[in-house]
């Protein structure tokens, strides 16, 4: 198996991190946290324009067509940058959903404007004290004159304080955890929005019967959502490798220009022995986040979902050790706001979080009988 990227993969790439490089700057993303939105307008047209916004879409839905490894590119692109747009909300996940469990009516009607960066979504399942639970849920469904209503509290919703519509879990009359879509401005949706601590946006929303439509039917939900997340696991694991890679050159440099006893610090053995022991953990973050992309193509769900999680776990302690890492030798500089390697500790934390953390990961590897295959 060729694992290299193809030249198509690599002119993607280069195509975004040339645009990244040349607008979005430790500076520009600084202005871009202070604003009132909190990210770019005009960055996301940019991206549209790219064909980012659409990328693992259908064609005949206005998507370019392509598939997970491709994505994996642009999420490491945008871990380097450490990009503050919705797209994890909007096209991985909103968008994913809609692909996924959608009619043909839906995904005509839906994704081509998310596509072309008219429409934003956030997909809500979290809620207060069922951690990462997808069938916990006290959200509930009903049937109306209309189609649907749902009522109950989301939490923790990435996106979803821009989100145009929401896709939301919700239980049925029936037991099932059905997915709907919902108009995030009508009247019985209340939205607390607010910074997190990566700088990202979300919301706490609240729904009071608010009027909902079906995303496909609610017996084949859980499969679309776990389907999805899946796939988000895996570029959530690209994008964390492309946060490490900048935090390590960045420990990197500072150590070649930061100067103690009239002597770049860089020349003391025991800060290359921690920089090298970086760069050992991101090589081997970066070959799990390989093995959570080679897993989306096992036919096996139970064991793509252990690599998955392995994967995960792996890219989460990887991360807590380089973060740490390039904070403490950047020393009082590395705690600073206006200096970016915090930053992407806070990202990667937050990363490390998103779908479950390392506690919940060891736990669920264990229960499915740890790595050895059985026999």
């Amino acid at each position: 198996m060729d694992l290299e990227l193809t030249d198509e993969q690599r002119m993607l790439a280069d195509t975004v991190n040339g645009l990244l490089e040349k607008h979005y700057d430790a500076n520009a993303r600084l202005g871009l946290l202070r604003s009132d939105e909190g990210w770019s307008r005009d960055m996301w047209r940019r991206y549209a324009e790219l064909g980012l916004l659409g990328l693992t879409f259908d064609e005949q839905y206005g998507g370019a067509g392509m598939g997970p490894d491709e994505l994996a590119v642009v999420m490491d692109c945008f871990g380097r940058a450490l990009i503050l747009e919705p797209f994890l909300a909007t096209v991985v996940l909103g968008g994913g959903l809609v692909a996924a469990a959608g009619t043909p009516e839906q995904k005509a009607a839906i994704l081509p404007a998310v596509a072309a960066g008219e429409t934003l979504l956030a997909f809500a399942y979290l809620e207060p004290a069922a951690r990462w639970s997808l069938t916990e849920i006290n959200a509930v469904a009903r049937p109306s004159e209309a189609g649907w209503t749902v009522s109950g509290r989301k939490t923790a919703v990435v996106g979803g304080d821009a989100a145009d519509q929401l896709a939301v879990t919700a239980r049925t009359p029936h037991g099932e955890v059905g997915l709907f879509l919902v108009e995030a401005s009508a009247t019985c949706v209340a939205r607390d929005s607010y910074p997190m601590q990566d700088g990202l946006r979300g919301a706490d929303v609240l729904f009071s019967n608010a009027p909902a439509e079906a995303l496909g039917p609610p017996a084949d939900a859980l499969g679309a959502v776990e389907g999805v997340l899946d796939v988000a696991t895996a570029a959530l694991c690209a994008e964390a490798v492309g946060a490490m890679d900048r935090m390590l050159w960045l420990t990197v440099d500072y150590l070649k220009t930061r100067v103690q006893f009239g002597r770049p610090i860089a020349v003391f053995q025991a800060l290359q022995h921690r920089a090298a022991d970086m760069y050992v953990t991101l090589e081997q973050a970066r070959s799990m986040a390989l093995v959570s992309r080679l897993a989306l193509r096992h036919d096996d769900v139970a064991e793509r979902r252990k690599m998955l999680r392995a994967a995960m776990l792996q890219i989460d302690l990887a991360a807590r050790h380089i973060g740490q890492e390039a904070v403490q030798l950047h020393g009082g500089i590395g705690m600073t706001m206006e200096y970016p390697v915090g930053h992407y500790l806070k990202r990667t934390t937050v990363i490390s979080k998103t779908v479950a953390d390392v506690d919940r990961l060891t736990d669920l590897i264990g229960a499915d009988g740890g790595l050895v295959p059985a026999g």
